[in-house]
């Protein structure tokens, strides 16, 4: 009891002062209601007095350790086991002192990408329903302000939030809804930090050095170089203001404001150093990532540079390959007629090409979404498929929660048969009639025509078509907007691909 007497006075006496803020200072990840990722080392840190000592303790561990010449420290708590009960942390350093309550331990998940993931609860499929039944105390949300800059950031303003309907409201929907089926069926607290930004390209997030010093990406570097050296953003609003005052004066619309291109998303390295930097280090078990519409320009290069992301974002966290799990695209844009060449469908290529790198996985979405809008309302479907995944490979859950892909191809007299991997248990089924669609097929004259498809295996499909008696090549569900209906046992629809070589419709002449 004496012990313990000594102990708490200077507690007391540095809670009374804590008010008078001096030098301690908490990064913004930590805090109370956080969710601190079980069976991990986590790291606790911020700033206070240069060479000061700070001590932090919590659930019987006491560490301390000393500010750096900036004021920076930084500790590594003993992997704890699953908190469902509230836990208490204290830090203090000299005369200061912060206490944190209603802290649990469980899964902590990043949820990150452009406006797919950024998509709200509020503005999803049935959000009259799901806003109001959001109360779920153990699942604490954290989301990431956007902040486009060249330079690193070490945090953020932002706080943990309890799970209600009026934080979820606003929350990344894929990554609630994700979350909420994770917290569902493991009970375990879930902790998720939405970090996206509508409109990014993927290489701005990574790091601007990586970038430039990649000699496949030297376009992007080149580009990105040259318009930042002639690039005048008060000239810009200048001309806009004149723009707008012209159309004012006819009665017209006003152009919409322009925005900082300096500052903004698509600016390499702008959201690696503004609002990813700020997290590394903090304990996780994974990301998932909906992103890449912005990218299908250069959908020939998404490959590279999706693996290079994945590659920094995990050498930077410095835990391992922890799991990176994507939404491929959905389906956008009308419905063609005839076979032709797809950007979209060549980004969905260069994802599906990304699960070379390891502990990857991908959703795959071609059915969900809505041919006039980019941002399909039924985001419950793609977190049930991002959950499947998770639980199957991180938590032990006995689920098929791979799609269909292509394996190989036999050509016989005319007739094509296709053998596919990971048909389920029920085997490969065409969802709402007999024949498969979405199918084409081409000779070498490389003019692609419409193909009948007929399941003839568990993991078979046979495909013909009459104007091509001497087929070379297939394609499946490749377009912006396939209609195409061939699925696994398991529910989940076929990836899309194509089994020709050919040049790519996104790949500029003379590019690598």
């Amino acid at each position: 009891m004496r012990q313990m007497s000594r102990f708490f006075l200077p507690l007391l006496f540095a809670a009374l002062v804590t008010d008078l803020h001096a030098g301690l200072r908490l990064s913004a990840l930590i805090g109370e209601h956080m969710v601190l990722q079980r069976d991990h080392a986590n790291s606790i840190w911020g700033w206070a007095e240069p060479g000061a000592e700070v001590a932090v303790k919590i659930a019987g561990q006491s560490l301390k350790t000393q500010a750096d010449e900036h004021g920076k420290w930084r500790v590594a708590l003993q992997p704890m086991a699953v908190s469902n009960r509230p836990l208490r942390m204290q830090i203090w350093s000299r005369y200061e002192s912060i206490v944190l309550s209603n802290i649990l331990v469980g899964e902590v998940w990043v949820c990150s990408g452009q406006s797919n993931m950024q998509w709200s609860v509020a503005y999803s499929k049935d959000a009259d329903l799901e806003v109001p039944a959001a109360n779920y105390p153990q699942i604490r949300l954290m989301t990431v302000p956007n902040l486009g800059t060249q330079e690193k950031q070490d945090d953020f303003r932002a706080r943990w939030e309890i799970c209600t309907p009026e934080s979820a409201a606003g929350f990344s929907a894929v990554g609630y809804f994700f979350g909420r089926q994770l917290h569902q069926t493991l009970d375990v607290p879930i902790g998720l930090i939405h970090n996206a930004w509508g409109g990014s390209a993927a290489e701005a997030w990574i790091p601007r050095e990586a970038i430039d010093a990649d000699r496949r990406l030297e376009n992007v570097s080149l580009e990105w170089k040259n318009l930042e050296a002639t690039y005048q953003h008060d000239q810009v609003v200048a001309d806009w203001q004149k723009k707008a005052s012209e159309a004012k004066t006819a009665g017209q619309p006003e152009p919409p404001k322009p925005e900082n291109l300096l500052t903004g998303n698509q600016r390499p390295g702008n959201l690696w150093a503004g609002v990813l930097h700020p997290l590394l280090g903090y304990g996780i078990r994974g990301v998932i990532w909906y992103q890449g519409e912005s990218n299908a320009g250069r959908a020939y290069q998404y490959d590279e540079v999706f693996s290079m992301m994945i590659h920094e974002w995990r050498k930077a966290w410095g835990i391992g390959d922890f799991p990176f799990y994507w939404v491929q695209l959905a389906d956008f844009m009308e419905e063609k007629k005839q076979p032709s060449e797809s950007g979209w469908a060549e980004l969905r290529e260069a994802q599906t090409k990304t699960l070379a790198l390891a502990n990857t996985a991908q959703a795959v979405i071609h059915d969900l979404g809505e041919g006039r809008d980019i941002h399909p309302r039924n985001k419950q479907e793609v977190a049930m498929r991002l959950a499947r995944i998770a639980l199957a490979r991180d938590y032990g859950k006995t689920l098929e929660f791979q799609s269909p892909s292509y394996h190989a191809m036999a050509i016989n007299h005319g007739k094509i048969t296709l053998t596919f991997e990971n048909s389920g248990k029920a085997g490969l089924y065409a969802f709402d009639q007999e024949e498969v669609s979405g199918f084409a097929v081409a000779g070498e004259d490389q003019i692609w025509h419409w193909a009948r498809g007929h399941i003839i295996a568990a993991n078979q499909v046979e495909v013909t078509c009459e104007a091509v008696p001497q087929p070379v090549a297939v394609r499946y569900a490749w377009a912006d907007n396939p209609v195409a209906n061939l699925y696994g046992g398991n529910g989940l629809p076929v990836v899309p691909f194509r089994t020709d070589d050919w040049s790519m419709v996104t790949q500029p002449q003379g590019a690598r």
